[in-house]
């Protein structure tokens, strides 16, 4: 979610997302260096000196959060979340009451740290964006590798003892993230940036067909790879969790709600209700994020007040512990 860019250090209107086809294309993020446990990378796992930049309408720092709850890593590493409302010049930090401000750089505006980090900085300006104290830069702002450190390199410093990437089922993980990236994770994405009908159309239908694929895996098993939770599971969730309220009306993504998939949605509560996860989300906000701040797909920014949601309610996925 951005909605603009820097070239050469000059925030621009980002117009680059779609082709002449009207496909909608992510662009690549840029900062991709590694915290390891060892420091040999040049930056080392340890407590209090990283920073965490997100907003929590955004799916993909969402991951970010859910395994820094699921690990224990709260102390140890500290968070700024931006204003729901994403301004003119990209995410900004206030003081409104589901945000916390930037205590680390005393930043208004997140493309403030990427300048800091990069004063000829060129590219999306965009969370999740881990920060190091310590060399004052920019680690990472790639949401599966800052999921993955987190998971395996800051391990030690972890006070909940959970493993999400296992060596046994590493292959298995690694293949179901990018199984589900393109045709969901982004797919929901290049279905409501759409801005040809074949594009549209396109996206759609690889979406469903792949919703339709994990539904016939999930009625054989509690994960997406088998028994155990695992950073695959994070990866679907923060889309299946905006799916109903907000990809269905605001991204056209009307073929089925997720409601309408019996094993995806009692999966989707099976997650929401862990307290790790729940405790990360926030409707009211997400949806606000997305109505209002959209507004090229939604110019009046009226955010609907419905559907109701009932993500407490009783799932069925204790069946597979029998």
């Amino acid at each position: 979610m951005a909605s603009g860019m820097m070239v050469a250090g000059k925030w621009i209107t980002d117009e680059n997302k779609q082709n002449q086809s009207g496909e909608f294309h992510d662009i690549p993020t840029t900062f991709r260096d590694r915290v390891t446990r060892d420091g040999k990378s040049g930056f080392k796992a340890e407590a209090g000196r990283y920073h965490l930049y997100v907003s929590l309408a955004c799916p993909w720092a969402h991951r970010t959060l859910i395994m820094r709850e699921l690990k224990g890593l709260n102390d140890a590493i500290s968070v700024s979340i931006a204003d729901p409302m994403m301004s003119e010049k990209g995410w900004m930090f206030s003081q409104a009451p589901e945000a916390i401000p930037d205590s680390v750089n005393r930043a208004q505006y997140l493309q403030e740290i990427y300048l800091k980090a990069d004063a000829k900085y060129t590219g999306r300006v965009t969370v999740p964006v881990l920060w190091d104290r310590q060399s004052q830069t920019i680690v990472n702002n790639e949401s599966r590798e800052i999921v993955r450190m987190f998971d395996v390199e800051f391990a030690s410093l972890a006070t909940q003892h959970i493993d999400l990437y296992p060596r046994d089922l590493q292959q298995q993980i690694d293949e179901t993230i990018d199984a589900i990236y393109l045709p969901i994770n982004a797919g929901v994405y290049r279905a409501g940036f759409a801005t040809s009908q074949a594009a549209y159309e396109e996206a759609v239908t690889e979406l469903f067909e792949n919703l339709d694929r994990w539904e016939a895996v999930l009625s054989k098993q509690r994960y997406l790879c088998g028994a155990r939770l695992t950073e695959a599971d994070i990866c679907l969730f923060t889309t299946l969790y905006r799916f109903d309220c907000v990809y269905y009306g605001h991204f056209k993504c009307n073929l089925r709600r997720i409601l309408d998939y019996p094993n995806l949605w009692n999966y989707l509560l099976d997650l929401y209700q862990r307290p790790e996860f729940k405790v990360t989300c926030n409707l009211d906000y997400t949806k606000r994020a997305y109505y209002m701040s959209m507004t090229e797909i939604n110019p009046n920014r009226i955010v609907p007040k419905g559907p109701s949601v009932d993500f407490d309610r009783r799932h069925d996925r204790d069946r597979f512990l029998r």
